[in-house]
């Protein structure tokens, strides 16, 4: 558990400054070094939905780093429907499990097309997986 500062502003001895860790190397370093920029990226949904879903905060530990991450996201494509696929999955998995469409519609945002569309995405990446499992 994190201490508070003493009186007089001093820190407590075993106070840890921030760190940070690089989402490429995965290497910690001070948090004053960190290096930041928002990607698009159509998996990323934020805890409360809103204007930065599908949006993805990279971390580095230095420019060279953060290009080399920019570039890996740059070759990926943005699918529509693996965003609305991840905020169905987030209302389903933070509420009741068995919602009508209507429903989902009001809590996600989505339209009912969107989420029949998410849905038939959803399923066929499971598929997809089931029948070509990785190494």
């Amino acid at each position: 558990m994190w201490k508070r500062a003493r009186r007089g502003g001093r820190p407590h001895r075993d106070t840890v400054p921030p760190v940070e860790l690089c989402d490429l190397c995965a290497a910690t370093f001070p948090a004053d070094r960190a290096v930041h920029c928002l990607v698009p990226d159509s998996s990323c949904v934020q805890e409360r939905g809103g204007r930065a879903d599908g949006l993805r905060l990279l971390t580095a530990c230095g420019e060279g780093h953060l290009e080399e991450l920019r570039e890996d996201y740059r070759r990926r494509p943005f699918v529509e429907e693996e965003l609305w696929a991840a905020k169905v999955a987030q209302v389903l998995g933070t509420g009741p499990r068995a919602l009508t469409v209507e429903e989902l519609a009001r809590r996600t945002g989505l339209h009912e097309p969107e989420i029949h569309r998410a849905v038939v995405w959803h399923n066929r990446r499971l598929r997809e997986a089931r029948d070509h499992p990785g190494p």
